[in-house]
């Protein structure tokens, strides 16, 4: 999650649940991509493994982050929340899929603002007349995807007003920003006005427990980061051979597919939680995961495209982009 409160996963242990069946895909992409019998069919078998290797990474991720400080807990699930979409990235930049990348970075804000937001208040309204929510919390979280939208759109401004190429520059001057207000979200949250944010307070007033050792959640954690990454890679390889095979291009894969399958979990979670009129953390999970990819993941494939020597920049397309802004403007 991003700088608000470690929300816990509705899996609170590491035992054997339908969506582990799941898993079999992970041989099965393996043995397909080394025997060369389809890339679509690795391309599905890696999209379909990536969704039970994302739960594990989540309930280790809460695991260990129920046994730290609330910063560091942040920082974790930062880190570990958009773990495989950011692996995807990487992977897709490696390849020069900048397309893909900049199409699964407005694909997952989309997609937690508009379906796991709106899924969850859908199922929650089903079953509960009225459903509370952190108003304070709820207009931070609010401010800050506003503040990271804005930032998301100057660099596609900037190139559509003018054909100067310094656009390069200025999305790197772009994301230090987006990074160092990401940065300063944590102090705000966590330091200095802790007290608005009640969710954690609530959570610890239930006494959420680590029901697993630390040693075992690394273990499990570091297995399956592993795994994520054999199967980003996998994922990655076959986009194009897949894309051309299924009839979908490289554009609606990183907005639909990627964005919707790779954190397919957590939006689980959060419908999960608004049938249990916890729709507050079901908004959090939302606002946060969208402000995370923008202020947190955004940065990070700046910086490692450089590192690449690939050319990557911020300027999305027009209607992207404009989707984005018109579902915070009406949210």
């Amino acid at each position: 999650m991003e700088a608000t409160a470690s929300i816990p996963n509705v899996s609170s242990k590491h035992g054997f649940s339908k969506l582990d069946l799941l898993l079999v895909f992970i041989p099965l992409s393996l043995i397909f991509s080394f025997a060369h019998l389809g890339g679509m069919y690795v391309f599905i078998f890696s999209i379909i493994s990536i969704i039970p290797i994302a739960k594990h990474i989540g309930i280790a991720t809460e695991s260990i982050a129920l046994r730290v400080t609330p910063a560091l807990s942040a920082l974790l699930n930062a880190t570990f929340g958009n773990a495989i979409e950011l692996m995807i990235a990487i992977f897709a930049l490696q390849r020069g899929l900048v397309d893909v990348v900049r199409a699964s970075i407005t694909g997952s804000i989309i997609a937690n603002l508009l379906l796991l937001i709106g899924l969850s208040m859908l199922a929650g309204g089903l079953k509960y007349k009225e459903q509370k929510f952190n108003k304070d919390s709820a207009g931070i979280s609010s401010t800050m995807l506003i503040i990271a939208i804005a930032g998301l759109s100057i660099p596609t401004v900037y190139a559509f007003v003018t054909n100067n190429g310094a656009l390069q520059t200025l999305s790197l001057s772009v994301s230090v920003v987006m990074a160092a207000i990401y940065i300063l979200s944590l102090v705000f949250t966590f330091v200095t006005h802790k007290h608005l944010f009640d969710v954690g307070d609530e959570l610890r007033r239930e006494k959420i427990k680590p029901t697993t050792t630390m040693r075992k959640s690394l273990i499990v954690l570091v297995v399956f980061v592993i795994l994520a990454a054999i199967q980003s890679e996998l994922l990655v390889s076959t986009i194009q051979s897949a894309s051309s095979q299924i009839g979908l291009t490289e554009v609606f894969i990183g907005v639909v597919v990627i964005a919707i399958l790779s954190n397919i979990a957590e939006k689980l979670n959060a419908i999960t939680f608004a049938l249990k009129d916890k729709v507050y953390l079901s908004i959090e999970i939302g606002t946060s995961s969208a402000t995370q990819m923008a202020l947190f993941v955004v940065p990070i494939l700046t910086f490692v495209a450089i590192l690449m020597g690939q050319p990557f920049n911020l300027v999305f397309p027009i209607f992207e982009l404009a989707t984005i802004i018109g579902l915070k403007v009406h949210s």
